[in-house]
């Protein structure tokens, strides 16, 4: 399995479940988003785009795989 895994690269990017701070609201969102994100009820900024990996500024829940 090990030979398997340095063949076949794991992605870098992830989905991730994020919380909002402000509403409560619970939202799936890109880890390298390329635009702003905002919340879909309170209209609040959940990540802004860096280079590569955004910038988020809410409480992640957990990391999809």
């Amino acid at each position: 399995m090990e030979k398997f895994e340095q063949i076949v690269p794991q992605p870098k990017s992830r989905f991730l479940r994020v919380k909002c701070l402000d509403c409560g609201t619970e939202q799936i969102i890109f880890g390298c988003a390329s635009t702003i994100v905002r919340c879909l009820v309170c209209d609040k900024v959940l990540t802004q785009p860096r280079g590569s990996k955004a910038k988020i500024k809410t409480q992640i829940i957990s990391v999809l795989t």
